[in-house]
């Protein structure tokens, strides 16, 4: 679980804590239609500097309960060149919210008039495949999909610090599910 220290170090700016439980909602329809919206609006603004860009997270899973948060993957040529694409996405009304150097050179921006997570990353990275994988493994395996919603709404029961605390929580069962996602893409 990330320290204090941790997460106000990738935090510009710092981060206020949450101490509350998580919010989650069961799943709203609308959520593949602003992930479409804001995707539109990431590609007006970087244009050929978008390698790929994806709704992945819980928003992203038909029947999925989850944080009105819609995240998003964006893949640039090198996440690290912030010079490369973050002045446009500033421009743009976007707002820098994480730099961790240390992790993939994974950057978040939240969204303008929508709550969205973009996260940013270099196209390749491994991080991107693994967060495919998990969506993708949970819109077809119903258990896993019910696992993981179980396990989202006991822990969003609890008093959170910082949601990245939450976050963290989730790390065992989510590990679980990609290992058994992994293992049945590679028996192919």
């Amino acid at each position: 679980m990330a320290s204090e220290e941790q997460i106000q170090a990738v935090h510009i700016g710092g981060q206020r804590p949450h101490n509350a439980p998580i919010r989650l909602i069961a799943y709203s329809t609308e959520w593949p239609a602003l992930f479409i919206r804001e995707a539109d609006r990431v590609r007006a603004t970087l244009g050929a500097r978008v390698l790929m860009l994806e709704h992945v997270g819980s928003t992203s899973v038909p029947g999925l309960a989850a944080k009105p948060i819609v995240d998003m993957i964006l893949a640039v040529a090198d996440s690290a060149d912030e010079p490369a694409y973050v002045p446009a996405m500033e421009s743009a009304g976007y707002v820098l919210h994480i730099r961790e150097p240390d992790w993939h050179q994974h950057r978040k921006f939240k969204g303008l008039d929508t709550d969205i997570h973009l996260h940013v990353y270099s196209f390749g990275c491994p991080e991107i495949d693994k967060m495919l994988m998990f969506r993708d493994w949970l819109r077809i395996n119903d258990a896993d999909r019910d696992l993981y919603e179980r396990t989202k709404r006991e822990l969003a029961k609890q008093t959170w610090k910082y949601v990245q605390n939450y976050a963290d929580a989730k790390t065992a069962v989510i590990e679980e599910i990609v290992a058994r996602a992994r293992a049945t893409r590679d028996r192919g």
